[in-house]
């Protein structure tokens, strides 16, 4: 019998991000509640079959992609103190490379 897809999701995520997926997140795996067992990164991965901010991104992307340029979305949340920028997996890998602490991600896959 298959695995179950957000399962999947979860071991590709911890695989690029030289992690291991944490098969007891949320139930006090002993190591942390995230969805992967990292020693810098707290991980939540979340599938689902659409997130409206996603259709934003899109739109993000096809503007960028006109203007060669990095599609970067901004989430900010009227009165928050905080933003939350969104980009490709790609952009964040090679951003997560270069971090003294980090170890360098496992390739894009093609």
């Amino acid at each position: 019998m298959a695995d179950k897809s957000w399962k999947d999701a979860e071991r590709q995520v911890a695989k690029k991000l030289n992690a291991q997926r944490n098969p007891l997140s949320g139930r006090m795996g002993g190591h942390t509640s995230g969805d992967t067992i990292h020693d810098s990164l707290y991980v939540e991965v979340k599938q689902k079959k659409r997130f409206a901010v996603l259709s934003i991104m899109k739109d993000t992307e096809k503007k960028a992609l006109k203007e060669r340029k990095i599609p970067v979305l901004v989430i900010h949340q009227s009165k928050a103190k905080r933003r939350y920028y969104i980009i490709q997996e790609e952009l964040f890998l090679q951003l997560w490379s270069y971090l003294p602490q980090s170890k360098p991600p496992a390739s894009p896959s093609p």
